[in-house]
């Protein structure tokens, strides 16, 4: 049973794709809250994930107040804007997770977290940094168990490139992928009621996938949707996530959905 359940993250966490900016997100933190109450009446939960915070950005601005609520569960997703940068050390972003799976568990705290699936199977421009995906991966495979942290290992399923767990920008996981990552998260830490279903294919799509020109056609819609403004706040020194707090940075009551 747990009493105090606090998410740090990025914009995966804060629950981008899952709901908007005008009605407010969801995403799968607040799914498994909403599951974890389940089993834990009276549970409080916080989340803290901002949207484009980079590993380091998420220890040093949000471990110190998730230490402060004194967590029995914590959530700890990060490193997929350091990976699209120029620059990348998985090494270092690692280490930046493990400072923070360090600190949450000697306070006595049930940290979970996840590995990364393969983004180029969604975003085939993307395919440089399918090595650094897998590097980061390893280090934070080694990172959870170095400190008993529980670990969804999401991207082992081929489940994970169907695009329809997927948004438009496909970056972001779309509410059913944010609802199979909640699920993951509850089975992994044998929530009552969890299972594996999350890792099984869904039914074959009613319509077939474009092909061809369709396909070309649909590559450059997205590129000059989502990559060019994504490469324009790269170039200005931008972040999605300038300006912008905490939805929950408080413990609060979960209620469904």
């Amino acid at each position: 049973m747990y009493l105090r359940y606090v998410a740090l993250g990025d914009s995966q966490t804060e629950g981008v794709g899952d709901g908007d900016d005008a009605r407010g997100l969801r995403g799968w933190a607040d799914r498994l809250a909403e599951l974890t109450a389940r089993s834990s009446p009276g549970l409080r939960y916080a989340n803290l994930a901002v949207r484009g915070r980079l590993a380091g950005q998420v220890r040093a601005e949000q471990l110190g107040p998730a230490l402060a609520l004194e967590p029995d569960l914590a959530t700890v997703v990060a490193g997929v804007n350091d990976l699209l940068r120029p620059r990348f050390d998985a090494d270092e972003v690692a280490g930046h997770l493990e400072a923070m799976f360090a600190a949450l568990t000697a306070r006595g705290a049930r940290v979970a977290t996840l590995t990364f699936p393969d983004l180029t199977r969604m975003i085939p421009a993307a395919r440089p940094v399918a090595p650094r995906i897998s590097a980061l991966n390893d280090r934070i495979r080694q990172a959870a168990r170095a400190h008993g942290v529980a670990l969804v290992e999401t991207g082992r399923h081929p489940v994970a490139a169907d695009a329809r767990l997927w948004s438009r920008d496909r970056l972001h996981a779309a509410p059913l992928g944010h609802a199979r990552i909640a699920a993951a998260f509850a089975e992994t830490l044998g929530l009552p009621g969890s299972d594996d279903a999350w890792t099984r294919p869904l039914p074959p799509p009613a319509v077939r996938p474009p092909g061809g020109l369709r396909a070309a056609g649909a590559e450059v819609a997205w590129a000059a949707g989502f990559l060019g403004p994504w490469l324009g706040r790269r170039l200005r020194g931008r972040s999605s996530g300038d300006g912008r707090t905490a939805k929950r940075p408080e413990l609060l009551p979960v209620t469904s959905a």
